[in-house]
């Protein structure tokens, strides 16, 4: 007897005891690492740009004090030149007055030079170099006296910890994904079709429906083997989630220390430079009256100058340990 027939069979998963649902959390968590990444690239980037900002002002502010520095050594120049056309003053004091000078103008090229250096950091940074630098006055805070409650901020706020930990989870998901492979699933099986050409006696449409089980037995100890690299995989990113929560708290704690001296420095320079100014308007004056040398007013130039430097150096040095604090906890600056 001749028959013909066309059909379609339909199948569909039931269940797979969980690896399903396992492997779909994984993926979540994944997912979740990246963006996390990518939240600490952001604050990698915004850090450096931070510094090179910071560091272009410092040189900046340094180049203003140079620039000082080098006007009024060239006003004393001028008068002690008067001076000693007059007969009033000797060649030798205008000798140490135009080495003074020429100093200064060395130190003036060198803080020119590193604030174009900064400059061009910054541009390289940023990605374009037209841009107008604005310094926004920022109140002089003392840092916290405990650097715990920092390190625990820390632990909770910065995303790289956030990362590893979602890729803990999405490890652990995934290795509880591998042992599900030695349960069993189940799944339905559906068969329906027609058949144009058969015995009359049998009806044009079929169909039935089945219910598959499918257990696995042996397959060469492949699924244990896959388990166990899974396991292996999930305590690797414990570790390095162990290791790295370690990393930040040691960083933050250097952080904050360097916070700490630079705060400290503040009022030392502070006072250094007010001892200095002091000590070069008494050789001035003792100068100008005659009673002081050129050695000694050359020398307490020299100290008013360095001590001016040290002072703006030191503000600028304190915010950028600030900047640096607050990367490390991950809060804003």
């Amino acid at each position: 007897m001749t028959s013909a027939a066309a059909g379609a069979t339909v199948g569909q998963l039931i269940t797979d005891f969980g690896r399903s649902t396992n492997l779909l959390s994984s993926s979540e968590y994944q997912a979740k690492a990246e963006d996390q990444n990518a939240a600490a690239t952001a604050a990698q980037i915004i850090l450096a740009v931070d510094q090179a900002f910071y560091n272009v002002l410092e040189t900046k502010a340094l180049v203003a004090v140079a620039q000082q520095t080098v006007d009024s050594r060239q006003l004393l120049v001028d008068k002690i030149k008067a001076l000693t056309d007059a007969k009033l003053k000797s060649e030798l004091d205008l000798s140490f007055t135009r080495v003074d000078l020429a100093r200064g103008k060395l130190l003036l090229l060198e803080a020119h030079n590193n604030y174009q250096t900064s400059l061009a950091a910054l541009s390289a940074i940023l990605g374009y170099s037209d841009f107008q630098l604005a310094e926004e006055p920022a109140v002089i805070a003392a840092p916290a006296l405990d650097v715990l409650p920092l390190i625990q901020q820390a632990l909770q706020q910065r995303p790289e910890v956030a990362a590893l930990q979602n890729e803990v989870e999405a490890a652990q998901k995934f290795s509880s994904a591998e042992h599900d492979l030695r349960r069993p699933t189940v799944s339905a099986l559906g068969v329906v079709g027609e058949a144009p050409v058969r015995d009359n006696h049998i009806p044009n449409w079929y169909g039935a429906v089945g219910v598959n089980i499918n257990i696995p037995i042996f397959n060469g100890f492949l699924y244990n083997a896959r388990a166990k690299a899974a396991d292996l995989q999930t305590e690797v990113n414990r570790q390095k989630l162990a290791d790295l929560r370690n990393n930040i708290a040691r960083d933050v704690r250097t952080s904050w220390q360097d916070t700490m001296r630079a705060y400290e420095r503040l009022s030392v320079t502070q006072q250094l430079r007010e001892q200095a100014s002091l000590a070069f308007d008494l050789s001035q004056a003792r100068y100008n009256l005659g009673l002081g040398s050129i050695v000694e007013f050359s020398q307490a130039d020299l100290q008013k100058t360095e001590a001016d430097m040290a002072d703006t150096d030191a503000k600028y040095q304190y915010r950028l340990t600030q900047i640096a604090l607050a990367y490390t906890i991950s809060s804003p600056k």
